[in-house]
């Protein structure tokens, strides 16, 4: 990106020499549209670049969700399992 400013910039300098050196003004406005084209073509590759992470975003939020519920699952079922054998190993009381 850095270098596209740095481009833009030199562009605008060699726009105004050559408007003061007197040339026509139809290379004055062919050199606009053709920033103005750079610019909107930086504008759609800037636009696909945000429309694909915010797909890739709710993919990811998607999987954290699933990964939760699979995390509480499996935590319970844990936690069940260690009950179970707790009960397996407990004393078993007489009365």
């Amino acid at each position: 990106m850095c270098y596209g400013h740095n481009q833009s910039f030199s562009s605008r300098s060699s726009l105004r020499r050559r408007s003061h050196d007197g040339d026509d003004d139809s290379v004055v406005v062919d050199d606009l549209r053709d920033r103005l084209a750079e610019t909107e073509a930086r504008l759609r590759r800037a636009r696909a670049r945000e429309a694909e992470l915010s797909r890739r975003l709710e993919h990811m939020k998607r999987f954290v969700s699933v990964m939760e519920i699979i995390e509480t699952f499996l935590e319970r079922r844990f936690q069940e399992q260690k009950d179970r054998i707790a009960r397996l190993f407990s004393p078993v009381s007489t009365k």
